[in-house]
């Protein structure tokens, strides 16, 4: 008998027509859920798509990450100056602040590379202050105390008009339905963009890297231009929903900007809550940690412990995450990234064996 490989299954494929089915139904929402609602969702997937970043950066590439506040806050200043400083449109300027970040990237993931281990962690985190502090003494916008967006910025975006011809609302209203739809299509990008790259060469790199790079190195892999791929990426995807974030809340500051907490120990949370490893895991996570938020936020510092305890809970019954846990016992793949041995017929395989 002759046999393959595959990566799909026949279920997979129905997801991903149901995922589909699921992002054109959100992109309804705006018309009839509440503002309260929608704003909760541009933060789900906001924080969905720093997590399955950092996710591939972790779970993938076995580079554990403190830093990743450093590649938002730039998104969110690289925004700020270009509407500011610049006058280009809110919405392109998303995408150059993203590109900004990415740019700078390259030579701070070529500095971060000749760490290893906790020594990288701690690096990116320095690196994360040193931006933070640098950015404070950008008088132009604001300095350390901040600066908001000029009101022309939010209400000449590209698209608004239409939006408020076609759903008969005012501006603010009309620029929240633009930044969710933006903010949906970031999540779904990330997430499909993770996917994709994980079915990839460079995700079958990465298996190989994450089971033992002793090994992955003995068969050909090229580990470090593997990770740094990888981390490249996921500064974009940081920077993108950096810049968006901001986008929606208008305000700036350096300590909003590059705080550890809501764009590192939050997503480590995410994560790990959700599924370390998994596509599925930041998905589940983010929906988790924002419910959790919008429900227990009025609690002050039990809202934090809350959430402490909840990891821990979650780390000693199910290390592997909510969902990993669950597949692991179900064998549920909703998004199948492993390569299995197939004969041939039995589904089309990627590739004859």
């Amino acid at each position: 008998m002759r046999y393959g490989i595959a990566i799909s299954t026949w279920n997979s494929r129905l997801i991903l027509i149901a995922a589909g089915v699921v992002v054109i139904l959100l992109a309804f929402a705006p018309v009839i859920a509440p503002r309260s609602l929608i704003q909760d969702l541009i933060l789900i997937f906001v924080m969905c798509a720093i997590a399955q970043c950092w996710n591939l950066l972790a779970g993938y590439a076995g580079l554990i990450s403190v830093g990743q506040q450093a590649f938002v806050g730039l998104g969110g200043y690289g925004l700020f100056a270009l509407i500011i400083l610049a006058g280009v449109d809110p919405l392109l300027a998303v995408l150059l602040a993203a590109i900004i970040g990415t740019l700078i990237a390259i030579p701070v993931g070529l500095l971060m590379f000749r760490l290893q281990g906790a020594y990288f962690a701690v690096g990116t985190w320095v690196v994360a202050e040193v931006f933070r502090l640098l950015l404070a003494q950008w008088k132009a916008l604001g300095g350390g105390t901040g600066n908001s967006l000029p009101r022309t910025a939010t209400t000449e975006m590209f698209g608004l008009s239409t939006i408020n011809a076609l759903f008969g609302v005012r501006n603010a209203v009309g620029r929240e339905i633009v930044i969710y739809w933006a903010a949906l299509a970031l999540a779904a990008a990330v997430v499909g963009a993770s996917y994709l790259l994980l079915r990839s060469r460079i995700g079958l790199a990465l298996s190989a890297v994450r089971d033992g790079e002793t090994a992955a190195e003995s068969v050909g892999v090229d580990i470090t231009r593997t990770k740094f791929a990888v981390y490249v990426f996921a500064a974009f995807g940081a920077s993108l929903a950096g810049a968006l974030y901001f986008l929606d809340s208008a305000r700036i500051s350096p300590d909003s900007a590059f705080t550890v907490l809501d764009w590192t120990a939050y997503v480590i949370f995410i994560v790990v809550i959700g599924g370390i490893g998994t596509i599925e895991g930041p998905i589940l996570g983010s929906i988790i940690f924002v419910v959790l938020q919008s429900s227990l936020s009025d609690y002050g510092p039990w809202y934090l412990i809350l959430l402490g305890v909840l990891g821990i809970a979650v780390m000693l019954v199910a290390p592997r995450g909510l969902w990993g846990t669950f597949s692991d016992l179900t064998g549920i793949h909703l998004l199948p990234t492993r390569r299995r041995l197939v004969p041939l017929g039995e589904t089309p395989p990627t590739r004859e064996a």
